[in-house]
């Protein structure tokens, strides 16, 4: 079966850097889409950023361009993301996603596969 797991999470001073990384198993990683989102605690899970099935084309929501960076090894089935100068608002837990497709993900009505996250914590 189809599986994501995350790792990298972890209690971080604001300012500071952490790169989550994910894991994929039991689907053809080169065809799929990948994304991060996150959720924080009484929120909707929130998009994050995307990477096309090549890594040629990506994608972030405003409140994170320029500070995360989103990247793959299809050698080695794993998606990954750089988080810098992080801000107590960037405090979720972080979640893995796949999509079947050769686009870019932009909703999470659009994934087929989810990790089971990681959590993050910004303190001030």
């Amino acid at each position: 079966q189809v599986q994501l797991v995350e790792s990298g999470g972890g209690l971080v001073q604001a300012g500071g850097s952490l790169r989550l990384s994910c894991a994929a198993s039991g689907l053809t990683f080169s065809r799929c889409v990948m994304g991060w989102f996150r959720q924080a605690p009484g929120k909707e899970r929130e998009f994050v950023a995307t990477i096309s099935w090549n890594g040629g084309r990506t994608s972030y929501t405003d409140s994170v361009k320029g500070r995360f960076a989103i990247s793959r090894d299809n050698a080695k089935n794993t998606v990954s993301l750089q988080m810098n100068s992080l801000k107590p608002e960037d405090t979720a837990v972080y979640f893995c996603a796949a999509e079947s497709s050769f686009g870019l993900i932009s909703s999470a009505r659009e994934v087929d596969y989810w990790g089971q996250g990681t959590q993050v914590t910004v303190s001030s």
